[in-house]
């Protein structure tokens, strides 16, 4: 069993008042997956006409292979789907396929960088899942730089923001807020959160950050009447104004090492770090330190290291990726409702972060294993589909279709 501490206060209380949402794609882009886990930002997939069963030839409509190496995530807008690649030598490129088909349209290098990071031996020099707001692409390439493309794969421009130093090297992807990119880079020295115009890629602001690791993803919450940028990193989690960079509130009780992109849900921001936790439930919308008012519940143990937390419904899933155990508990509470075993015990197994669809929860494993839960208060493993690849990418999911990328291939799962 897990064991939960509970933080209730006074001003915790009055918090919970404020009605809070992830900030989610609106419009046509809700139609495609324009961004890292999709249109909800948290792998909340609407429809219910996605198969839960295939193989490596089952279901498999094509399958293609993808020059290079990455473990970025596809993204879709209408017929394209972009994905980044890295060749040796650290030469990274921005590819576009025809999703119907699997064609390749065409292939944009960036820009060398002047000096190579070192990379761990999961990570690589794409791994950081593009934006789109449907008329650009935006990419996160380390030390090369955020560049941003038209469709056709011309580069509009380039935000140069230096070499950086993170011992695992660069990881996380960027976020699109109105009319500005935002990503975050934690290194040895000089980290911080930055936001640039996206037709320009000017710098609108730049926040000094005292973390010195991380690979996380920024989320874009509304807090009552306000929005926050919420950046989960070592040892804090760190709210900030989308409009200047300001720093707004901080709690802490992290790991060192914080990989998982934060849930939404039930007015609470949950964030996952380190080997094997902790979990922290925040009430957001605080002011300055929060450690002692603004943490709802916590959970010492079963986080993941890489995958993010899956909020959907009344539950919250996670998976323990140095155990392969998956957990679920209550959002709102805490309280544990089940764990359960994925597959066989492996130190890092699991690097996708799950989807949830039509009532299922899909976690792939690194062998390409998808183990189909049914949503619930018991652990109820419906099945195991297997790719027979090696899988690091969250898939993207759009019109009936699962698009995977494995260690070597590009591939479209329908009925």
């Amino acid at each position: 069993m897990l064991r939960i501490l509970l933080t209730l206060t006074a001003i915790a209380a009055c918090a919970i008042a404020q009605t809070v949402h992830m900030i989610e794609v609106e419009g046509e882009a809700r139609k495609y997956w324009p961004q890292w886990r999709g249109p909800s930002g948290q792998g909340l997939v609407e429809g219910k006409s996605y198969p839960d069963t295939w193989s490596d030839v089952e279901n498999v409509q094509w399958k293609v292979k993808v020059p290079g190496q990455g473990i970025s995530s596809p993204i879709i807008w209408k017929d394209r789907l972009f994905l980044t690649t890295a060749y040796e030598g650290a030469r990274r490129a921005v590819l576009c396929f025809n999703r119907e088909d699997g064609k390749l349209l065409w292939e944009t290098f960036a820009l060398a960088p002047q000096q190579v990071e070192r990379v761990y031996r999961k990570n690589s020099y794409a791994t950081a899942t593009p934006v789109t707001d449907g008329e650009r692409v935006y990419v996160l390439f380390g030390n090369a730089g955020l560049i941003a493309l038209d469709f056709s794969g011309n580069q509009l421009w380039h935000h140069d923001f230096g070499t950086t130093s993170n011992y695992h090297g660069p990881a996380g992807s960027p976020l699109l807020y109105k009319d500005r990119v935002i990503f975050y880079q934690d290194q040895s020295s000089g980290s911080f959160v930055a936001a640039v115009q996206v037709k320009t890629g000017k710098l609108l602001w730049k926040t000094p950050r005292q973390e010195s690791i991380g690979w996380g993803t920024p989320i874009a919450i509304r807090v009552g009447n306000h929005d926050e940028v919420i950046v989960s990193g070592q040892d804090a989690v760190r709210a900030y104004h989308p409009d200047t960079g300001k720093e707004l509130w901080i709690a802490r009780g992290n790991t060192t090492e914080v990989t998982p992109t934060p849930a939404v849900a039930h007015n609470l921001v949950f964030c996952a770090s380190g080997r094997a936790g902790p979990t922290l439930a925040i009430r957001p919308g605080g002011s300055g330190d929060v450690t002692k008012t603004h943490i709802a519940w916590q959970t010492p143990r079963g986080s993941p290291f890489i995958p993010s937390p899956m909020a959907y419904g009344d539950f919250l899933y996670l998976v323990n990726d140095m155990n392969s155990i998956a957990t679920c508990l209550e959002a709102k509470s805490g309280k544990p409702v089940w764990q359960g075993r994925l597959g066989e015990a492996r130190n890092e197994g699991f690097s996708a972060s799950p989807v949830a669809v039509d009532g299922k929860i899909f976690f792939t494993n690194d062998d390409g294993e998808t183990f189909v839960l049914a949503v619930g208060r018991e652990f109820k493993l419906l099945r195991v589909n297997r790719l027979n690849e090696q899988t690091l990418a969250t898939p993207a999911l759009v019109d009936g279709k699962w698009y995977f990328r494995t260690a070597g291939h590009l591939i479209a799962i329908g009925r």
